[in-house]
């Protein structure tokens, strides 16, 4: 975590402490969480917009907590510190399960295509084959994701490690975490032999259409991709104010909307946070990264034969499917 974020979070946490709890503190500002994977003026520049027409419709000044990781996202909500924001699936779970959140929207890819794939990077004609990655010969420097980041550390576990009984530490030369660009720039520039990514920000990056963006892609190739993954939640908190979560969702959900040139104009600015126009959803958006942690967690358990916890996996995905079927459609 950054050093600038842990006194903040004590700062927020001794005020809450100190609180009250039937007299809650009110901020008048409202705090939208966003993970600045780049850099922070780049995520400015594309969020700066979109966060100026929510301020105005909500009558009130919004502002951007940008975090370098999800676990500061996370903790910032926890420790209400923020109030809302964009999160991946997995750090929504933990948004959810550990910050009081809830989700209550959710992105639209803007190539029409619901969902995004986890992928394996390599350098353009290096010749590194994925069998070649999984043989664990330890000649690799491998890059994995952020460690809340579904697509960048869970997908690649869930759907190619785990099967397969590697862990990443003893299969590789060395392993270093990173978010998706600078994995994506080291793998490219020939630092790293191999790193999770996503179809995503890869299409972000060809969306720059700068000469740093496709020299940068021109120079790697994709060697697996994972099953798609559900686009990404919305979490809020669950205390707020019902009548700021009905004012918050009558914005996010008539934003783009429709075809007047005021629409027109909205939708280009979501195109700079690669989305189409959100729609709603509900925490059962997240059924689907519930299933692929259970599924880890019994691979895991079976390697270990580990007789426990491969019943409590079992029974995690047992639930999960349960509340599939009785979970209304986001």
């Amino acid at each position: 975590m950054n050093r600038w974020i842990m006194p903040a979070l004590a700062a927020v946490a001794l005020a809450v402490a100190g609180c009250s709890p039937s007299k809650p503190v009110e901020r008048k500002e409202l705090v939208f969480s966003i993970l600045s994977a780049e850099s922070q003026a780049s995520a400015e520049a594309d969020w700066a917009p979109f966060l100026a027409d929510m301020s105005k419709a909500l009558g009130r000044p919004v502002k951007a907590f940008y975090g370098s990781n999800y676990t500061a996202l996370i903790e910032a909500m926890r420790f209400k510190q923020t109030d809302l924001g964009w999160f991946t699936n997995q750090s929504g779970l933990e948004a959810v399960r550990r910050g009081n959140g809830e989700v209550f929207a959710r992105s639209v890819n803007p190539s029409g295509i619901d969902g995004y794939e986890a992928v394996i990077i390599v350098k353009a004609g290096s010749g590194l084959t994925l069998d070649k990655i999984l043989a664990c010969g330890k000649t690799i420097n491998f890059g994995m994701g952020d460690p809340k980041s579904t697509s960048g550390t869970l997908a690649p576990m869930t759907y190619l490690f785990a099967p397969r009984n590697i862990e990443p530490a003893s299969c590789f030369k060395t392993v270093r975490s990173a978010n998706h660009e600078t994995n994506l720039f080291s793998v490219s520039g020939g630092l790293l032999d191999a790193a999770t990514n996503n179809t995503a920000s890869m299409d972000r990056l060809k969306l720059l259409n700068t000469d740093v963006a496709k020299r940068t892609l021109s120079n790697v190739e994709i060697v697996w991709r994972s099953p798609r993954i559900p686009e990404d939640p919305l979490v809020w908190r669950k205390d707020l104010d019902p009548a700021l979560r009905a004012k918050l969702a009558d914005f996010m959900f008539h934003y783009g909307v429709g075809d007047t040139p005021e629409a027109a104009r909205q939708r280009k600015i979501l195109e700079q946070i690669q989305t189409k126009p959100f729609v709603a959803a509900n925490d059962s958006h997240l059924l689907p990264v519930r299933e692929m942690e259970a599924t880890g967690q019994l691979l895991e358990a079976r390697n270990r034969k580990d007789a426990a916890a491969e019943a409590k996996a079992q029974a995690a995905l047992a639930e999960i499917a349960k509340e599939r079927a009785a979970a209304p459609k986001s």
